[in-house]
């Protein structure tokens, strides 16, 4: 694999991948969306009413977006269930924590979310511009988690090629349409400013995190999710380990070996199982898919587009 992969970034494979991606996505309000979602995100955009206790958790495909639901569910319902009976041993966090476009207002493009308990938590890939507007003039709170590009690449072009129904790219072909900008939901660089900059102007709602972060801290992060979410931990429950429990709970290599992320699906024709979730979570695994000069590449076109932002990777 090494000996074909040392060759991403080079121009030969950018027909190919004209071919095949122009199809799954539509270039809309400045972003590239998967275009079967396209309606979906229209209603979700005219209809949702957003309250002032809602939860949001806003992701790129790929940047830890099962770990964050897991962890903000039993944050916040962590009076209401134990981690022993809590839902997460039954049900993927994607069920609990729902995505707008993906599942919420795709077969019903105004939906009734009045039974959802207080706070309601949800979730998106859409960037920070295609929220719905109702969702910008209240007074919810937005997590987003980022996640290194070149592992997030990675970690894409390894999950969508377990998908069913989907176009099967090669490395090279995420890598380049990656480097466009024209990756779902992407480009990456505006996709990570908009909640970035939001996070700086209004730092009591949007809360701006690093996958590596947490990562490398999920007890200082945890805790962190809770004061912003309004659900801090008392001293008592510091004390007696709550947060150290919820952390081990929510970790890759428990989560991974629930029997519901080990052998149940999630519904729909595109999942096969709920185990394509859990892959490695490691840092640093582009080492072994992109050559040094495929990062310098990607690096350089970061650096051009981050510039002046304040906002870097490692």
């Amino acid at each position: 694999m090494e000996g074909k992969e040392s060759n991403i970034g080079s121009s030969s494979s950018t027909p190919n991948l004209i071919a095949k991606s122009k199809p799954y996505t539509t270039q809309f309000q400045g972003f590239s969306v998967p275009s079967e979602h396209i309606s979906s995100i229209i209603s979700f955009q005219k209809h949702f009413q957003a309250l002032d206790d809602d939860i949001i958790i806003a992701t790129k495909p790929k940047s830890g977006t099962t770990w964050l639901k897991a962890l903000v569910f039993s944050i916040v319902n962590r009076h209401r269930y134990t981690l022993s009976n809590t839902l997460l041993n039954f049900t993927t966090p994607h069920l609990l924590v729902p995505y707008f476009d993906l599942e919420l207002y795709k077969e019903n493009p105004n939906p009734d979310l009045s039974t959802i308990p207080s706070p309601r938590i949800f979730s998106a890939h859409l960037p920070y511009p295609i929220l719905a507007d109702s969702i910008k003039h209240s007074n919810c709170r937005i997590i987003y988690m980022t996640r290194n590009p070149f592992d997030n690449t990675v970690s894409y072009w390894h999950f969508i090629n377990g998908m069913k129904n989907t176009p099967k790219p090669s490395l090279e072909d995420c890598f380049e349409t990656f480097c466009r900008g024209e990756e779902v939901y992407g480009p990456f660089w505006d996709h990570a400013l908009g909640y970035w900059n939001m996070s700086l102007e209004k730092p009591s709602n949007v809360l701006f995190l690093r996958y590596e972060e947490l990562l490398e801290d999920p007890v200082a992060q945890t805790k962190r999710f809770a004061e912003f979410l309004g659900f801090p931990f008392s001293m008592e429950e510091e004390k007696t380990g709550m947060v150290n429990q919820i952390v081990d709970f929510c970790s890759f290599n428990n989560f991974k070996n629930l029997e519901v992320n080990k052998t149940g699906k999630t519904p729909g024709p595109k999942i096969p199982s709920n185990k394509l979730f859990f892959r490695s979570g490691k840092v640093g695994d582009y080492v072994n898919y992109f050559s040094p000069a495929a990062v310098e590449r990607l690096s350089n076109i970061l650096k051009e587009k981050l510039s002046g932002s304040g906002l870097t990777f490692k």
